[in-house]
């Protein structure tokens, strides 16, 4: 199986996971979509890299130790990136009233998976 092939069939496993997701990117951390089912992913890809890295410069600074997790919350849903090791971002969108909870624990999981694929 190809890596394109191995990252497709770990978003397809979080998207059986987490049905209530509206959209799934994976970009590299310069922002460019590797895989994802998002009609906007170059734009998703950019943003959710633009997360990342100031997310993660908010945790050096504050002393908050390692970023695990960006979020942004709308009134209508949630916008959550994770670090996928050093390569990646993992970039989700949720409906409000999704379980966050749930979405990290299995999210934080599929980051890990992803960042041993890339």
């Amino acid at each position: 199986m190809t890596k394109q092939e191995q990252l497709q069939q770990i978003l397809r496993e979080l998207k059986q996971a987490l049905p209530e997701l509206r959209s799934v990117v994976v970009a590299s951390t310069d922002g460019l979509p590797i895989v994802h089912d998002s009609a906007d992913a170059p734009r998703v890809a950019a943003m959710a890299a633009t997360a990342l890295g100031l997310g993660k410069r908010i945790s050096q600074t504050t002393e908050l130790g390692s970023l695990e997790e960006t979020i942004v919350r709308g009134n209508q849903g949630y916008f959550v990136v994770y670090a996928a090791g050093d390569k990646g971002v993992l970039a989700l969108a949720a409906p409000a009233g999704a379980n966050l909870g749930l979405i990290h624990l299995e999210a934080r999981e599929f980051a890990t998976r992803l960042a041993q694929v890339l």
